[in-house]
């Protein structure tokens, strides 16, 4: 992909593995002919804002179903497991009606809002501070500290590696959405690099090497983001594999 990025633009035969000669013309190219720059920022901020809400409120629904006990507990976990198995492509047309209804159609809201909380996360964080000790909750709850405080700054520091998890599979799953974001959206200022890479095909034929350049550029954050905390990612997903 990026050897066929650094090609010439219109190549019409092959893409080579090791081209002769490399060129930042595709890059240039996008960044002059699409507002480039925007797809990214778009995807950035709905990619961050909803792996906050995601680590938010899987944590504290995941915290409110390990630790507390009331009626029918087991009964909304169980429904919140079902959620997993509808397919997404269900719920396409009452979700576009509802954005409609609301006034949020080609907007933030649109891209956010709907996905700041996941069942994944809540079978996440729920299984995670099940393996929790109590110990360290009940000595601050005797030193009067609230439910949220220990919630902040107990449970989670002791849960970063399922929050790495977490917050990394949210930030990938919306990062390389697709439909919802061109069905929600209808204008280059709210489009995501996604929507964007679609629409750089032709209908007759396609530039490989600016269509390569861009999904390069898409790529990146991804890979970098998993680089730097691939430690706790890797640690998240082998948590609980042996038993002490």
């Amino acid at each position: 992909m990026l050897a066929g990025s650094l090609q010439n633009v219109g190549l019409s035969g092959p893409l080579e593995a090791f081209p002769s000669s490399l060129s930042l013309q595709s890059y240039k190219m996008i960044f002059s002919s699409s507002p480039m720059i925007r797809y990214v920022f778009n995807s950035i901020i709905v990619g961050l804002a909803v792996v906050i809400g995601n680590v938010i409120f899987s944590v504290l629904v995941g915290y409110g179903f390990a630790r507390y006990r009331f009626r029918a507990r087991e009964f909304w976990f169980a429904s919140a497991l079902v959620v997993m198995m509808i397919p997404p492509h269900v719920i396409i047309i009452p979700l576009y009606k509802l954005i409609n209804a609301l006034g949020w159609y080609n907007s933030y809201a649109a891209l956010i809002i709907p996905w700041l909380v996941n069942p994944f996360g809540i079978f996440l964080m729920r299984q995670y501070i099940l393996s929790l000790p109590t110990e360290i909750e009940d000595a601050a709850r005797v030193d009067g500290a609230s439910d949220l405080y220990i919630v902040f700054k107990i449970v989670m520091p002791l849960a970063k590696p399922a929050l790495a998890v977490l917050a990394f599979q949210s930030f990938l799953t919306n990062w390389n959405s697709f439909l919802f974001p061109f069905i929600l959206t209808s204008s280059d200022s709210m489009r995501t690099l996604p929507v964007a890479l679609a629409l750089l095909k032709g209908y007759q034929a396609i530039d490989w090497p600016q269509l390569l350049a861009a999904s390069t550029i898409s790529t990146l954050p991804v890979l970098i983001l998993f680089l730097i905390f691939q430690r706790q990612i890797i640690s998240g997903i082998t948590a609980g594999a042996l038993k002490s």
